[in-house]
């Protein structure tokens, strides 16, 4: 006879953290906000395996840590690894549940799955992508697509509307986790901070257009500048478009750049800014711009808002999601964007208003609420498994 008072063992649950890349990018970002939170939650006994180089920060979060062989920092390797060594230390552990953070997961295990997806430009914006790229994740999605027994988390409405395109039965075992940001790092620049950012720059500048994000195709950045070159010279005789982020891979970035800097206009790529800086870098500029062709989610959308920005971006896929009635829109082409740009900046009372309307929308988005929905994720896939 079953006690009914006896207190089930609490389910171990292994979280893949190796895909974090070497620059952290949004995905890192996601896996370090998220981890803290997740640990914290007393509904499972939580576990990370991470690269080498990330178990002292893993550590200090949690002592449940497990290293990964030293080659996963090779992509090849790490995806052979997923494969072997992810399921014998799953096994080892006796975990229930391997949560995979990053598109591919290990086919093959007696635990319970669930795994995270990002974005599906890979079929929607195909073209944007190399054919590396589309192939490999396309590959991925569709198998995650047909498996009915794997858990999935998508960080926006829209991207979960992508996902049932390709997996109709998919609705009941995809959540909805809406992403963060970190306020210790994003939120209103003092004037001393802004001071501080424009002291590093050489020339000095003193107003600009702020851009935020790798130089990738799907980020739309050579529209951005032909916009801002087609602008009249006296909204930008004394402004600068500054870009700030990974170099990417969008070969038409550099030729663009070098047009408007021999037409005489201030266009600058900053590369990687220190976190530090960013609040200023984002919160001082006139306007932050974010003419992306498609995304998961947009937290650069989030941040800047965080950071009393005023955002002009575009409707597509979740960036509605994020911007709100807060954010400005426009099309993805040169002359729709150089349209709204000189509308809101002959504007500034209207961009005074999304500056201060920014921070509290921002706030209804945080690490907290996106790591809850994660762990319904995991707790739906556990309870499923044990019926």
């Amino acid at each position: 006879m079953t006690n009914n008072n006896q207190k089930l063992p609490t389910p171990l649950v292994l979280f893949d953290a190796t895909s974090i890349p070497l620059n952290r990018g949004g995905v890192g970002r996601v896996i370090e906000s998220t981890i803290p939170f997740l640990s914290q939650n007393t509904h499972f006994d939580f576990h990370v395996v991470c690269k080498a180089e990330h178990a002292t920060e893993f550590q200090m979060i949690t002592s449940k840590v497990h290293v990964a062989p030293r080659r996963v920092s090779h992509t090849a390797y790490r995806l052979w690894w997923e494969q072997t060594g992810l399921p014998r230390l799953a096994h080892s552990l006796k975990a229930q549940l391997v949560f995979s953070p990053h598109y591919t997961y290990p086919l093959r295990g007696k635990f319970a799955r669930v795994v995270m997806i990002h974005d599906l430009t890979f079929f929607s914006l195909p073209q944007l992508h190399s054919r590396f790229k589309r192939l490999f994740f396309r590959s991925w999605i569709r198998r995650l697509a047909r498996n009915t027994k794997i858990g999935v988390v998508t960080p926006s409405s829209a991207t979960a509307q992508e996902f049932y395109h390709l997996a109709p039965n998919a609705p009941r075992r995809t959540t909805v986790a809406l992403l963060g940001y970190d306020n210790s790092l994003f939120s209103p620049p003092s004037a001393r901070d802004i001071t501080a950012f424009t002291s590093t720059l050489t020339p000095p500048v003193t107003q600009w257009i702020a851009f935020l994000g790798t130089l990738e195709p799907r980020k739309n950045v050579p529209a951005l500048i032909n916009a801002f070159s087609s602008l009249p010279s006296s909204l930008t005789t004394n402004t600068a478009l500054l870009l700030s982020g990974g170099p990417g891979w969008d070969e038409a970035v550099e030729p663009a750049i070098m047009k408007a800097q021999l037409g005489g206009l201030n266009v600058r790529k900053l590369g990687y800014l220190p976190q530090e800086q960013l609040k200023s870098f984002l919160g001082g500029a006139e306007l932050v711009v974010y003419p992306s062709l498609g995304e998961g989610f947009g937290l650069p959308v989030l941040e800047a808002m965080a950071c009393g920005a005023a955002v002009l971006t575009t409707r597509e896929l979740s960036l509605p999601e994020v911007g709100g009635d807060v954010a400005f829109y426009t099309d993805t082409d040169a002359m729709s964007i150089s349209e709204n740009l000189a509308e809101l900046l002959k504007n500034p009372s209207s961009l005074a208003r999304a500056k201060t309307l920014g921070p509290e929308r921002a706030k209804t988005f945080s690490w907290a609420s996106t790591a809850e929905a994660m762990a319904q994720a995991i707790s739906k896939e556990l309870s499923g498994r044990s019926l």
